[in-house]
Formats: structure tokens, sequence, C-alpha cells
């Protein structure tokens, strides 16, 4: 039973939700990422005029919507689901460099509408979080060591030489879209092992 789901396409995408999260199909998978993914990078683009976040974007909603397959019912189309996902987490996004970048300053006043000088964070981390962040780098390093060498090649190119989806595949000679899928796969793989750490700081 399909409620809600008047088209052919919702119809699809319904039945190959039910092929990913039932029998683990990555064909499925697949399919949808290659349905969505521009669509919903365009969406993104538009929401931060940004290409490189734009993708990271994407990727990041696609790990969050696969996780949470589970979780999807047929209320509402599968590419509803996956937009909406797609919206908070650019929102969570967007706020997150606003709160990171808003002026101390301009957040407080005494009763004398006085204003009060918060001390502006340096630019430069001081010894502990430098320690924090060296510590951090260096788990998720080792992480990505124990990764299969088809993953392990994608994440360090593209986490820790920035390259772009583009550039990666014409470095590997891969298609884009495997590229794409199994720097998805790769991150589940990764916050998965990150939640098994307990030194995952």
């Amino acid at each position: 039973m399909e409620p809600n789901l008047t088209t052919d396409k919702a119809k699809r995408d319904y039945r190959l939700v039910c092929a990913a999260r039932e029998m683990g199909d990555q064909r499925a998978y697949a399919d949808l990422m290659k349905s969505y993914w521009e669509p919903l990078y365009m969406l993104l683009l538009k929401m931060t005029n940004n290409p490189t976040e734009a993708d990271d974007l994407t990727i990041e909603t696609f790990g969050k919507a696969f996780c949470q397959l589970n979780s999807y019912t047929p209320v509402n189309a599968f590419s509803t689901w996956l937009f909406s996902i797609g919206t908070n987490t650019c929102i969570d996004h967007i706020r997150k460099q606003r709160l990171a970048t808003i002026a101390l300053s301009t957040l407080a006043t005494t009763k004398d509408d006085e204003v009060y000088e918060y001390p502006m964070p340096a630019d430069t981390p001081n010894p502990e979080e430098a320690v924090i962040t060296q510590q951090r780098h260096e788990v998720l390093r080792n992480l990505v060591k124990m990764l299969k060498p088809k993953y392990r090649q994608l994440v360090e190119l593209r986490f820790f030489d920035e390259l772009s989806y583009d550039e990666i595949a014409k470095q590997t000679g891969l298609p884009l879209g495997t590229v794409k899928i199994r720097l998805l796969r790769a991150r589940n793989i990764l916050a998965e092992m990150m939640s098994h750490r307990k030194d995952a700081i």
C-alpha cells in the first residue's frame, strides 16, 4: 500500500526506499542519489551561494536521509522528505556560521543603554584548543587509515587535499557518481567508527 503517492515517480521512489532499507539494495541507494543529487544540490546552492558548501551539504543530506530511511513513511513523496532534510541541514549550517561571525558587542547593553564590550575571541586558538584540534585530526587520520583503499583514497583527496568532486573524478578516473556514492559511504563508516571510539573527542 502506497498512501498519498499519486505519481508514478513517487511510487517508484517508494519502491526504491523499501528495497534500500529492507534488503540493503545498493543499486536502490544509487538510483535515489542519481535522481535527486542535482536538484538537491541546486536547492542548497541557492541557499548558500557557495558551490563547495552546497556539495558538502548535499552529501551530508543524503547521509542523514539514508541513515533515517526507517523513519520515512509515504505520507509525502520521498523527494519532499529529502528536501526537507536538506533545507534543515542547510539552515543549521548557516545558523552556526552566523553565530560564529556575529559581533558580540552588539548583544548586550546595560540598564543605562551603555554597550558592554565583550572581549572578542582571538584569531588563533589557545594552547588547549590547539591540542584538542590536533588530537581530533590525529584520531580522524587514524580512522581513515582503517578504511578500505577505495574509500581511503577518496576521503584523503576530498578532506585532506580539499579537491572538488570533479577533480577527484579526473585524478582517479572514476565516474563522478561513483566518487559521490563512495564518499557518502565513507562518511557514514567514519561516523559509525567515531561513535565507538572512546578517544574520539
